[in-house]
């Protein structure tokens, strides 16, 4: 079967097994994210497509507006290429508890589908070596929802582990911020909401965030023996979410 797609990734010391420290996991070189009217345009340009790019990505946005009203409706969905369906995370602690927003979620969960799944022999995997032993952030959780790399419940904790994190530092820059994708606005957290800073793992409060959509920031002039001159930032290669 001819390979059609190349991934590029570096290997990066898997901090999330403290009892093997000979062990790596792979993280792919991050390209830039698509949006629904760049996919439709390389649709157009690249496949062939019959249809305009500007109607094929109004009739995406149709099709996903009316998917979002489904699944709120409790339906799930199986396009052949994933699945979604709603989750409720958290405990009930009796049979006649009823759902209580304070301490149950409601999330959508994506799962990859078999023809997705079938493009898998086409990818080829490029691994180019140990990445530099730089700051990293490779996973975030947040505690209260359980869910990892996707949502964040403000006022709880955050845990994030990575490689090289420790927020140090007297440069103006040094924090941990999470940067609204649409208005760019930056809000720190408070150094007192800041509950565990150590190299592989920071646990944070997450701030007070409106609804939308964040990029989380790490900027430190830790390096393990010395303080750096000038500081490093660490960027989630994941969008995070406040409902």
């Amino acid at each position: 079967m001819p390979i059609l797609h190349k991934i590029k990734a570096y290997l990066y010391d898997n901090v999330l097994t403290k009892d093997n420290p000979n062990d790596y996991i792979a993280r792919t070189v991050s390209e830039r994210p698509l949006t629904v009217q760049q996919i439709c345009e390389a649709a157009v340009n690249r496949g062939g497509a019959d249809v305009s790019a500007s109607a094929m990505a109004h009739a995406t946005e149709l099709f996903l507006k009316e998917m979002a009203y489904q699944l709120c409706d409790g339906y799930s969905v199986n396009t052949g290429y994933f699945t979604a369906s709603t989750t409720i995370r958290g405990v009930f602690d009796s049979p006649s508890e009823t759902f209580n927003k304070d301490k149950h979620s409601i999330i959508f969960q994506f799962n990859q589908g078999e023809k997705l799944r079938a493009e898998i022999p086409n990818i080829e995997v490029n691994i180019l070596g140990i990445a530099d032993a730089s700051t990293v952030i490779l996973q975030v959780k947040d505690v209260k929802s359980g869910s990892v790399n996707d949502l964040l419940t403000p006022g709880r904790n955050l845990r994030i582990s990575g490689s090289k994190l420790k927020v140090a530092g007297d440069d103006p820059a040094v924090g941990i911020f999470f940067t609204d994708t649409v208005s760019q606005a930056s809000t720190q957290v408070e150094v007192s909401d800041i509950v565990t800073n150590n190299p592989s793992e920071l646990m944070v409060v997450i701030p007070a965030l409106p609804a939308g959509t964040y990029q989380l920031k790490v900027v430190t002039q830790f390096s393990g023996s010395m303080m750096l001159k000038e500081p490093r930032t660490a960027l989630l290669d994941k969008v995070l979410t406040v409902q």
